[in-house]
């Protein structure tokens, strides 16, 4: 996946500015996909050179003007072609995961200290899409909401960095269970 299918996806509700595709980013995209603001006004920039986005400028008083961003057809038919074309699996690549895979070299304290930090980023980060899923859903349940809700995906995508971070939170706390049941039975021997 490239960044202006990021981008184009983050667009086909709404006309947005610059400023709001990098906050759609930071609250429902970013599960999925990190991009710094200046890489989404630069990909913004490369899409409405290529059509694939129209802008128009929106004059604010007191305020600096602002560019509104929509999908085109020609960005929605690039949106489909990438759509049709098989996804490619992604690898995780993460500096705890180096830190656990040579655990036994490494003063367990420490480890533990860095799993308790990620624990507790993994459980504020499911509990902000939790709020996240709530909001979409309004006043329906989640059953009703995936059968009847106006906007399945940004909903599905968000559940699932949900269940990202729950998996991740539930694997550090396995991972410290072990590592301090292995501390107390060196420490017996």
């Amino acid at each position: 996946m490239a960044l202006r299918h990021a981008v184009l996806a983050a667009l086909l509700d709404e006309e947005l500015s610059g400023y709001q595709v990098t906050k759609a980013f930071a609250a429902g995209v970013a599960n999925f996909w990190h991009a710094l603001p200046q890489q989404v006004y630069a990909e913004l920039a490369r899409l409405e050179k290529e059509g694939l986005v129209a802008g128009r400028e929106v004059v604010q008083e007191g305020r600096p003007n602002k560019r509104l961003f929509r999908v085109t057809r020609e960005g929605l038919a690039e949106l489909e072609d990438f759509a049709s074309a098989a996804a490619k699996p992604a690898f995780l690549r993460e500096d705890l995961l180096v830190q656990v895979q040579a655990a036994d070299h490494l003063d367990t304290d420490v480890l533990i200290e860095r799993l308790t930090e990620r624990y507790a980023f993994a459980e504020a980060k499911a509990a902000l899409f939790e709020e996240l899923l709530r909001r979409m859903r309004g006043s329906l349940d989640e059953a009703e909401f995936l059968l009847r809700g106006a906007r399945v995906g940004p909903y599905l995508t968000c559940r699932r960095g949900r269940d990202f971070e729950r998996a991740n939170r539930d694997w550090c706390r396995d991972v410290m269970e072990v590592l301090r049941a292995r501390q107390a039975a060196g420490e017996e021997a």
